[in-house]
C-alpha cells in the first residue's frame, strides 16, 4: 500500500455503528447484530444501505465452505445505497447521490495492477466482508444499515437505474462483463463474424451474461441440466438456442460450434464435455467457484488449441464501465426482493436454486438501527 495511504488506513476511528446480520458459525445462520463502522476519513464516502443483493459466494462464506471464515460475519457485495457523508478529498461523490460497493473495499492503490485499473488482480486487495483490512479489523458487508468506503471503491448509479435490480450487477454483472470484454467477445466491429457464446448454468450469474452476450450481438446458447428452463432462456431473456447438457444428442449437435463458454455454475462437474462444445481456439472461461478440484483430461484442452480461462470479478473501472453500458443496454438482474427477517429462509432456497435469479434484501426497509 502506498505509504500516504496506510498512514491515513492505521489511524481510522471506529465510532459509527451499524446493524448487521450475522453469522456466528459454519451454521450460517444469520441474526442481527450491532457493529461498528470507521469514522468519515478524508477519502471515504459514507453510505446508508438500502439494498443488498446474495451471491452464492455468500452462502459459500458463512457456511465456511471454502476454510477462511472469520466470525461473525457480515456477508454482502452487491451494496446499493445513498451517499450520507464525503472525506474532504472526495470529490466525485456528494451527500444524496446513489452509488454501490461491490466485492472490494481496498487494495494497495501502487502496483502495476492497482495503477493499471485492475485492483482485483492486486495481491493485497480486500474483499468487502470477511477480510482483514488495513488497519487490521475485520470487514462487514452489506447486509447492514451502512458502510463507509474509500472513494476509489466506490461506484455511481446511472439515472435511471433502479438500486434493487442494479445491486447484483456489482458482483454477477462485472463478473460476466469483464471476461467478455478481456477476451474479445465484445468486439462487434462491422464486417467481423458474430461471436457464438454458450452461457453454462442459468442462475444468478448466467442470466446476466446473456442479458449482456444479446446486448452486445452475439449468438447466445445457453447450457443446462434443466429442461424446464429453456422456455425461460429463449421467450424471456433472449437466448438463440438451449442445450441440456445431459442430453447426449442435444451435446453431439452442439459439438465445436461456440466460440466460448461462460462457466457460471458453482457445482463440481467433468469439464471435458463442455470442452467439445467449444470450436477450435474457443475459450472456457471459469467464473463461478466450485468447491473441488476441477475435472478436465489435457487432451480436451490440447486437441482444437482451447483455453481453461479465470476470471475474477472486474476491476473498478470497469465496473463503472459496466454499469454505463448496463443502463445504456436496459440491463438490469431479475431478482425477488425479500425482507431482512427472510434471508435465512432465502439462504436455504438459494442452496436450492430455487430463485429467478437473485435474492436482494431490503435494507433499507426492512432491517432497522437496532438490534
Amino acid at each position: 500500500m502506498a505509504p500516504a495511504v496506510a498512514a491515513a488506513e492505521k489511524g481510522r476511528q471506529h465510532t459509527g455503528k451499524a446493524v448487521g446480520l450475522a453469522a456466528h458459525d459454519a451454521s450460517g445462520h444469520l441474526a442481527p447484530l450491532t457493529i461498528t463502522r470507521r469514522s468519515t476519513g478524508d477519502d471515504d464516502v459514507a453510505i446508508k444501505i438500502l439494498y443488498c443483493g446474495m451471491c452464492h459466494s455468500d452462502l459459500h462464506s458463512i457456511k465456511n465452505e471454502w476454510n477462511n471464515g472469520i466470525y461473525p460475519m457480515v456477508p454482502g457485495h452487491e451494496i446499493a445505497g445513498v451517499v450520507t457523508a464525503v472525506g474532504k478529498n472526495v470529490t466525485r461523490f456528494k451527500p444524496g447521490d446513489r452509488v454501490g460497493v461491490g466485492c472490494m473495499v481496498n487494495s494497495c492503490q501502487s502496483c502495476d495492477s492497482c495503477d493499471e485499473g485492475f485492483e482485483n488482480n492486486c495481491r493485497a486487495f480486500i474483499f468487502t466482508y470477511n477480510s482483514i483490512d488495513c488497519d487490521g479489523t475485520v470487514t462487514y458487508g452489506g447486509y447492514s444499515t451502512a458502510v463507509t468506503v474509500h472513494e476509489r471503491f466506490v461506484v455511481r448509479f446511472p439515472d435511471g437505474m433502479p438500486l434493487d435490480r442494479g445491486a447484483p450487477l456489482l458482483c454477477a454483472g462485472v463478473t460476466v462483463y469483464s471476461p467478455m470484454k478481456h477476451h474479445g467477445l465484445l468486439d462487434a466491429a462491422p464486417g467481423k463474424k458474430q461471436k457464438h457464446v454458450g452461457v453454462l448454468g442459468l442462475g444468478g450469474l448466467g442470466h446476466v451474461a446473456v442479458k449482456f452476450a444479446k446486448a452486445f450481438g452475439m449468438k447466445v446458447t445457453v447450457i443446462s441440466t434443466s429442461p424446464g428452463k429453456k422456455q425461460e432462456a429463449i421467450d424471456r431473456l433472449g437466448a438463440d438456442g438451449f442445450v441440456v447438457s445431459r442430453d447426449d444428442e442435444e451435446m453431439k449437435a452442439a459439438a465445436s460450434s461456440m466460440d466460448a463458454i461462460i462457466n457460471t455454475v458453482s457445482a463440481n462437474v467433468p469439464l471435458a464435455d463442455f470442452m467439445g462444445l467449444l470450436k477450435p481456439n474457443g475459450k472456457m472461461i471459469m467464473v463461478g467457484l466450485p468447491t473441488k478440484a476441477l475435472e478436465i483430461p489435457p487432451f480436451d484442452l490440447i486437441m482444437g488449441n482451447k483455453t481453461l480461462a479465470g476470471s475474477c470479478i472486474g476491476g473498478m473501472r470497469d465496473t463503472q464501465e459496466m454499469l454505463d453500458v448496463a443502463a445504456k443496454h436496459g440491463v438490469t438482474a431479475d431478482i425477488e426482493l425479500v425482507p431482512a427477517d427472510y434471508v435465512n429462509t432465502a439462504m436455504e432456497r438459494l442452496a436450492k436454486a430455487d430463485v429467478r435469479y437473485r435474492f436482494v434484501i431490503d435494507i433499507g426497509n426492512t432491517l432497522k438501527n437496532s438490534e
